[in-house]
């Protein structure tokens, strides 16, 4: 709608303009799409084998990963067992029902799981689970 020029006339401007609006979303929408992939948390490749039963976990801050070629990972994040033990050591002591959750590769060695369940009881947490893909 073309706004009237002429001094005659009182009345108030009723209609919103939302191009400005829009724009401002666009933009915000961009900025999202662009930060999005540098805050979220790199990880590992892990093919998690497949069970008929399992409840689902809360997300805990000792999350661990094992890739099918043996790279352990801490909350996303490389190490290996000595690293997991004393990051164990550390969150067991600040929150005593801390829970781990272990991702592991359905290639990977039972022998290789059990240690690293192991480094974690090290640790002093007590309570963990195995992650698994429902069928």
């Amino acid at each position: 709608m073309a706004a009237k020029i002429s001094g005659e006339d009182d009345e108030p401007i009723s209609d919103i303009n939302i191009v400005p609006f829009v724009d401002i979303i666009l933009v915000v929408l961009i900025i999202f799409m662009v930060t999005t992939p540098l805050i979220m948390k790199p990880s590992i490749s892990v093919n998690l084998p497949k069970a008929g039963s399992g409840d689902s976990t809360a997300p805990s801050e000792l999350t661990i990963s094992i890739s099918a070629s043996g790279t352990l990972a801490l909350n996303g994040k490389a190490t290996d067992e000595a690293g997991i033990t004393s990051y164990s050591q550390e969150l067991s002591t600040k929150r005593p029902d801390v829970q781990a959750i272990v991702s592991a590769d359905k290639d990977v060695p039972h022998g290789r799981v059990v240690s690293i369940i192991d480094a974690v009881k090290a640790g002093g947490v007590k309570r963990f689970a195995i992650t698994i893909d429902k069928r």
